[in-house]
């Protein structure tokens, strides 16, 4: 086999991860932001409809917002490849509360929706820059044999404080305007990057940085062929290549999904802000249910079978959504798929994360997203505008049957293989 990923700290697997200071710093970190950001989940879409009060508009911000996310995953893994990654989440932690802390202060003076289209773009960009980085540390947080379980408690613990975040976001959009849930959003990035600048990486950042980098007289490689560099990785690795496909069409029948539940509990069941926030903290329950079974479930049954069951039960709840006739139901069907995409999203990551030489990681990782993403900003919009025109309960069976087909395909193709970080590498 090629060379793997880096084993890390030579301390890897001598103390359990609740011990690890940096790691409980980082993971504290990261619970704050993801406070944050469960309120602009809620708020920025009830922002657009409580001022223009359309499901189109609701979706074509979602989708510009991609579009600006996607283009900043073309250069993501280039710049993470050559920088201190701890100073850039630091740096991009701080340009997001600046730029959404502009929101509610120019709201104040009433609704300029225009200003989303322009703030949100780059907010969601600076966003791609900094999951890139996040990808990357966490191995020299935790070392190789540890990502699966590392990555489940970070999501598990980010989706417990969506769990408080959604509720209170809707307790504050209602009592406050969805405009003051935002600042919320700008004041836990500024706390994230005061969290992050204690941290220190046992694996370094230095290293990776350097390794990017070349000798002196060396000839310093075109931007072209750095930018392929991941592209080229994932095309020669069969599991990586079948699922960077598969979690393509998967992205462009779900990216919308948030806007869809907002509409439907909205305008099919007539519910208030408050019960919207509610339907969005359980299905947090779901991921945190999610994060903390997929370790275990995937030394139990291995790789394929985990990633290929929660994306089968993924379809099988989307195509309920839209005929759920009750805030409850709407809140189990959500749970479920948020929890069985925490699965098969942690799944993937890790293996990633497994098999990915250090230098080539924040590429690798920026190729992955930006062909993951590259049709879901499309999908968004046309799964919301088929949702106003035809109603959600076929747009959602419709999805949902895409969905269940996604996982069949996966059945003849090399992801179904229980151990995948054992296939070799191609640095």
């Amino acid at each position: 086999m090629s060379e793997p990923a880096a084993n890390g700290p030579s301390s890897e697997g001598s103390r359990p991860l609740w011990r690890d200071r940096n790691f409980g710093i980082f993971w504290a970190a990261q619970t704050l932001s993801v406070v944050g950001d469960s309120f602009a989940l809620i708020a920025l879409p009830l922002l657009v409809l409580h001022a223009t009060g359309s499901v189109a508009q609701m979706g074509l911000l979602t989708a510009v917002a991609g579009a600006a996310s996607l283009l900043a995953g073309v250069f993501a893994g280039v710049v993470v490849d050559r920088v201190d990654r701890r100073k850039l989440l630091i740096a991009c932690d701080v340009v997001r509360m600046a730029l959404y802390a502009l929101i509610p202060l120019v709201w104040a003076l009433g609704p300029q929706t225009w200003l989303l289209y322009v703030l949100l773009p780059l907010g969601e960009a600076v966003g791609m820059l900094f999951s890139v980085t996040y990808v990357t540390v966490v191995r020299s947080l935790v070392g190789g044999r540890r990502i699966t379980e590392a990555n489940g408690r970070l999501n598990a613990t980010a989706a417990a404080a969506g769990v408080i975040g959604p509720l209170c976001a809707g307790v504050v959009a209602g009592w406050f305007g969805p405009a003051a849930a935002v600042g919320v959003d700008a004041a836990s990035f500024g706390l994230s990057a005061a969290c992050v600048s204690f941290v220190r990486f046992p694996g370094g950042t230095r290293a990776a940085r350097t390794s990017a980098v070349p000798e002196a007289g060396a000839a310093r490689p075109r931007l072209w062929d750095d930018l392929l560099a991941g592209v080229t990785f994932l095309r020669r690795h069969p599991v990586l290549r079948a699922l960077t496909v598969l979690l393509t069409v998967f992205s462009f029948l779900t990216l919308g999904l948030n806007d869809l539940l907002i509409y439907h509990l909205k305008h099919d069941l007539g519910q208030s802000d408050s019960a919207v926030g509610t339907v969005f903290a359980a299905g947090a329950m779901g991921t945190i249910t999610g994060a903390l079974l997929v370790a275990p479930v995937r030394r139990r049954l291995g790789f394929g079978a985990t990633w290929i069951g929660t994306v089968a039960v993924c379809g099988l709840a989307v195509a309920g959504i839209g005929r759920a006739d009750s805030v409850a139901g709407t809140a189990v069907l959500t749970a479920t798929f948020l929890g069985c995409t925490s699965m098969a999203g942690t799944c993937s990551m890790s293996l990633r994360q497994e098999v990915t030489p250090e230098h080539l990681l924040g590429r690798v990782t920026s190729a992955f997203w930006t062909i993951h993403y590259s049709a879901a900003p499309v999908g968004a919009a046309v799964l919301t505008w088929a949702a106003q025109r035809h109603g959600t309960a076929p747009v959602g069976l419709a999805a949902g049957v895409c969905c269940l087909l996604i996982a069949a395909v996966a059945l003849l193709s090399p992801v179904r293989r229980p151990r995948p970080e054992g296939i070799p590498g191609h640095p």
